[in-house]
């Protein structure tokens, strides 16, 4: 039976819960497809923080890339927000984000048949489904640019640089052709090119690597329309891909239209089919410990794991269809509604494995 070796990165708050679940429903998947996991924990975070007095410990770096992937739960908390920057739990997520490379993060926007009543954008928008992936440059940008406080005619200023290069956009845009190819073949490149010179060099360097993919519809637009269009005519899109601060910002948007953020998983993509995969909510530690989290984002993250690094789709579609069946009788409270039963973060861990029998 094969064996693959996960990095497992509990974190902060309902970390450790939600990772419990879906290390759970792994194993339940495992079990059905022929392989099994060896799991290598470690530390990132307020944890690591607490535990070794920094937020990347250089022990979890080197079981990370040891690793044929990464597992995390969430980072973070009120606990340490007092913190000098580079020791906050959130210096660790962008190191861990630079050691390992991981340079394109994919966060799907999907509506599960269950919950289309609970997304915030109306029936008539969203038609019989949503299916959009926001795919972000994830290790340049403003976010990695020189920055700084200066004097200007004697007051107090800030500044921070939004610098690309053409392989960092070439490697990204690649990505986002890729993913078109294999889901309905378009592509959307989002920018400021009307105002920023670093957007004109991204637009000019998809159009120029748009030839390589005769495929797929290559089409422009300016993050500002892109993000009335997302609420206005979500359906018009397939994929998306945009620079690290806009795609930032879109993928919040975009995902909120699924209705929870509870229900929002994502990768972190280096070459070759390594990543880090994490639910996008935070570590939530008003309720961390209380059980009420719900573990359907890690738990859909950790799919994502199956199919984009370790090449099991038939697993990672199983785990899907398990979520929508789960979701069609049972509810955490973040997305409770009448006529479904209310359940804690192991029953709803246990309802999607079950619906994965070996």
């Amino acid at each position: 039976m094969k064996t693959y070796h996960l990095a497992v990165i509990k974190g902060d708050g309902i970390g450790p819960e939600i990772v419990d679940e879906t290390t759970k429903v792994l194993d339940a998947a495992g079990k059905r497809f022929g392989f099994r996991f060896d799991y290598r924990p470690c530390l990132l975070g307020g944890c690591a923080i607490d535990a070794v007095g920094v937020p990347l410990p250089e022990e979890t770096v080197r079981i990370c890339k040891g690793a044929d992937s990464v597992l995390l739960g969430a980072v973070g908390g009120e606990k340490w927000d007092t913190l000098p920057g580079h020791l906050r739990p959130e210096a660790g997520l962008l190191g861990i984000r630079a050691a390992l490379g991981l340079y394109a993060n994919l966060r799907p926007a999907r509506i599960f048949a269950p919950l289309k009543e609970a997304s915030p954008i109306k029936s008539a928008v969203i038609g019989e489904g949503l299916d959009i992936m926001v795919v972000r440059e994830l290790t340049g940008g403003i976010y990695f640019g020189a920055r700084g406080r200066r004097e200007i005619d004697g007051v107090p200023a800030a500044y921070d640089t939004e610098c690309y290069c053409v392989p960092e956009i070439e490697r990204i845009c690649r990505t986002g052709f890729a993913l078109a190819q294999k889901r309905d073949k378009r592509l959307c490149s989002v920018d400021k090119a009307n105002v920023l010179e670093s957007s004109r060099l991204w637009r000019e360097t998809v159009t120029r690597l748009a030839e390589d993919y005769p495929e797929v519809a290559l089409s422009h637009m300016y993050v500002d329309n892109c993000a009335m269009q997302l609420v206005r005519n979500p359906r018009q899109f397939d994929v998306l891909v945009t620079s690290n601060l806009f795609g930032d910002i879109l993928s919040d948007e975009a995902s909120m239209i699924s209705g929870s953020i509870g229900m929002l998983a994502s990768a972190s993509l280096a070459g070759g089919g390594f990543g880090l995969y994490e639910p996008i909510h935070g570590s939530a530690p008003d309720i961390a410990g209380r059980g009420v989290a719900n573990p359907l984002a890690a738990i859909l993250s950790g799919a994502m794991l199956l199919q984009y690094s370790l090449g099991e789709p038939e697993a990672a579609q199983a785990i899907e269809l398990a979520v929508n069946g789960a979701l069609a009788a049972l509810r955490t409270p973040d997305i409770w509604e009448e006529g479904c039963k209310r359940v804690g973060t192991k029953e709803m861990g246990d309802a999607v494995a079950e619906r994965l029998p070996g």
